[in-house]
């Protein structure tokens, strides 16, 4: 759920839609979403994961060189190892007045096999304890999210088992049989067994004729039925409670319809996802570095020079894409969408208030100034891609440049003219 929408990437300072696709292409090529998905799985089912930059023909003992995983250049890849693989190299330290306590190193250790902590990134589920060794992963690091709810799994698959019990049972007939006697010969006996047969055999459109004193039904399970649903949904809540997630989401129940709950439902489970985003920030900001490396390359940055040569054509490489970098932002869209009437109405709010600043202070600032009112008004009306899809480009040199002439007021000199009826002002 957390991966279900796809980041808002933005280079504001640079030629936004080009570097952007370079980047998706990279991103895309690598699979970061796939390696980070499961990533953060392994560290939940195991209390820690930790995922590295292989590059073809280079020591991972030695320190990144990004220049080195440039497109083209060498063969890179990403293997995501379980704590089994890290034993005993994520967290070293146990003295309780060291720096370095309970705290990883950032170096991770694989069959003899050192990682430098820029070749590599490690996510813990919730913290290391001193007094909680954790099985799962060998070592005091994060819990596994099955740790406090070990118990209430073993009771679901109980209700699991009950319900391949009522599966089974829920087609049992129930036949009472007019009893033979005391004395029961073969014939009699074979009559019986004959029409339980039938019984068994019969289905839509047949005929099966039976004692008035006999009855045939199914198996009574409907007090089975609501004991059963009763637990399995006590259970299921529990588990969300040990695991710290809306119960809404383990029971997969549809969103409240009532008046404000269904609303407020959403909310709670759009707060985990989002919380849930923050913890996997140190995994993407990590894979960012690389594919940004990756993507935007000296050849890719010529393309770049020759189609702007005005813009780039005098500035260096590692200049443009330091620029790149720090302006590079990447953002999740808020998980509960807003319909496009309310969208529009929020906006409407909007555009009412940039007129009114504009109005107020637009006659009394000098022709730069107005300039940039003017620039800060366009911005914004950009911003509104609900109301207005097209932008708003102005020539912001030109305007401040720009000096309005004077209206006459008279008509022959020193002569007041009365104002026009469609002035609407004097």
């Amino acid at each position: 759920m957390a991966q279900s929408q796809e980041r808002k990437i933005t280079v504001p300072d640079g030629p936004e839609e080009i570097v952007v696709k370079a980047f998706h292409d990279v991103w895309k090529e690598l699979k970061c979403d796939e390696t980070i998905f499961n990533a953060v799985a392994i560290s939940r089912v195991y209390g820690g994961g930790s995922v590295a930059l292989l590059v073809e023909g280079e020591d991972a003992k030695e320190p990144i060189n990004l220049e080195s995983i440039a497109a083209g250049k060498k063969r890179v890849t990403f293997n995501i190892f379980d704590p089994l693989n890290t034993s005993g190299s994520l967290v070293l330290s146990q003295d309780p007045n060291s720096m370095d306590f309970l705290k990883s190193t950032g170096w991770i250790v694989v069959q003899n096999q050192a990682y430098h902590p820029s070749r590599c990134v490690t996510k813990f589920n919730e913290q290391p304890l001193y007094l909680g060794y954790t099985t799962s992963a060998f070592g005091y690091v994060g819990r596994s999210v099955y740790q406090r709810i070990l118990y209430l799994l073993k009771s679901y698959l109980l209700t699991m088992k009950t319900d391949a019990m009522v599966a089974r049972k829920a087609g049992l007939l129930i036949a009472k049989i007019k009893a033979v006697g005391s004395i029961v010969d073969n014939l009699m006996q074979s009559m019986a067994g004959i029409k339980r047969n039938l019984l068994k055999q019969g289905g839509t459109d047949d005929v099966l004729s039976i004692d008035p004193e006999e009855d045939i039904e199914s198996l009574n399970l409907q007090n089975v039925n609501n004991a059963m649903e009763t637990s399995r949904k006590n259970i299921l809540n529990n588990i969300a409670s040990g695991a710290g997630l809306p119960a809404i989401m383990i029971n997969e129940e549809t969103f409240a319809e009532g008046f404000g709950e269904g609303t407020e439902d959403a909310r709670v489970v759009a707060r985990y996802v989002h919380h849930f985003r923050n913890e996997m920030a140190p995994l993407y900001d990590w894979f960012d570095e690389i594919v940004r490396r990756r993507a935007w390359t000296p050849e890719f940055y010529a393309t770049i020079q020759a189609q702007f040569p005005d813009d780039y054509g005098d500035v260096k490489f590692e200049a443009a894409y330091s620029k790149w970098a720090k302006s590079f932002k990447a953002t999740w869209p808020p998980l509960l969408e807003e319909p496009e009437s309310e969208k529009a109405k929020a906006e409407d709010v909007k555009l009412k208030a940039l007129i009114a600043i504009v109005e107020v202070l637009l006659p009394t600032i000098d022709p730069e100034n107005k300039a940039k009112l003017v620039e800060f008004m366009a911005a914004n009306i950009n911003a509104m891609e609900v109301m207005f899809t097209s932008p708003l480009i102005l020539d912001y040199e030109a305007l401040a440049e720009y000096v309005p002439p004077v209206p006459t007021i008279g008509g022959a000199e020193g002569e007041a003219k009365p104002p026009r009826p469609e002035d609407g002002k004097a």
